[in-house]
């Protein structure tokens, strides 16, 4: 745990510079992560107000404030592992990680986090200013924020886990962008993203809720919307920890897996 503890202290201390070196870049991948969550917003405020201000329970002003929370749990459960890791094998880049005496999940931990520590106070400012500029009705139950916490390092694990995971298709064949984009259009739909999960067809909600999606995403923020009771939010984390168990073994396996079958590419 010693040797764990000053690995990722001196990753985040190179992560931090290199991130402070690439400044434009990390600004633009912002303006992305809000970009998307605010045209939705736009739409169906749009249609709530065309509705007679209503559409399936949720005003204008709940639209803000699930699509404004929605942007933020969003930016602290989002990885990008999913694009690098093609670029890793197909170079052979990772054959240098794999000589290293640790695991190179460790280092993508690290840099995910450095990012986040990074983007996170400047994505909290831009969401008050847009809370207050569209009116959001946000005021969730005491009870709900205590079991926000636990549930958002929850999705953060499991949503980094099973992307690590789907990355390592990259073992087998040296183009992932189509599953790439399989998984995101998923994730559109079953994770909240595109629109509330309420106002998606019933079997969209079932298949969410059985998948992880449900899970990364549009549970916390319905959390803090208010919109779950309490015997729902403690299913919620029962779901999150069964799907952490899952990933967590299918990670492992998969990479045992991969690298038996792993040759350089660009080697």
């Amino acid at each position: 745990m010693k040797f764990l503890a000053e690995l990722y202290a001196q990753q985040f201390k190179t992560t931090m510079a290199a991130m402070f070196q690439y400044r434009a870049s990390l600004f633009i991948w912002m303006i992305g992560q809000v970009l998307e969550p605010l045209v939705y917003l736009v739409v169906w405020s749009v249609v709530s107000a065309g509705s007679g201000g209503s559409v399936g329970g949720y005003t204008t002003r709940d639209f803000a404030a699930y699509f404004i929370l929605l942007m933020l749990v969003n930016q602290v459960t989002f990885t990008w592992i999913m694009y690098e890791f093609e670029y890793r094998v197909r170079e052979g880049i990772l054959s240098f990680a794999l000589l290293r005496p640790v695991h190179p999940i460790h280092s993508d931990i690290a840099d995910n986090v450095s990012s986040k520590l990074i983007t996170l106070p400047i994505m909290m400012v831009v969401a008050v200013g847009l809370a207050a500029g569209f009116h959001a009705s946000i005021s969730p139950p005491l009870w709900a924020v205590a079991i926000f916490i636990p549930a958002l390092l929850l999705a953060f694990l499991v949503r980094f886990l099973l992307e690590w995971t789907l990355a390592q298709a990259a073992f087998w064949t040296t183009r992932v962008g189509a599953i790439n984009q399989v998984y995101f259009v998923l994730m559109l739909f079953l994770a909240g993203q595109i629109a509330p999960l309420t106002l998606l067809p019933h079997p969209i909600q079932v298949v969410a809720t059985f998948l992880p999606f449900r899970w990364l995403i549009s549970f916390r923020v319905e959390l803090l919307l208010g919109r779950l009771t309490l015997v729902q939010a403690l299913t919620g984390l029962g779901a999150q920890a069964a799907w952490l168990i899952a990933s967590f073994v299918l990670v492992r396996v998969v990479w045992r897996a991969g690298v038996r079958n792993y040759s350089a590419v660009g080697a």
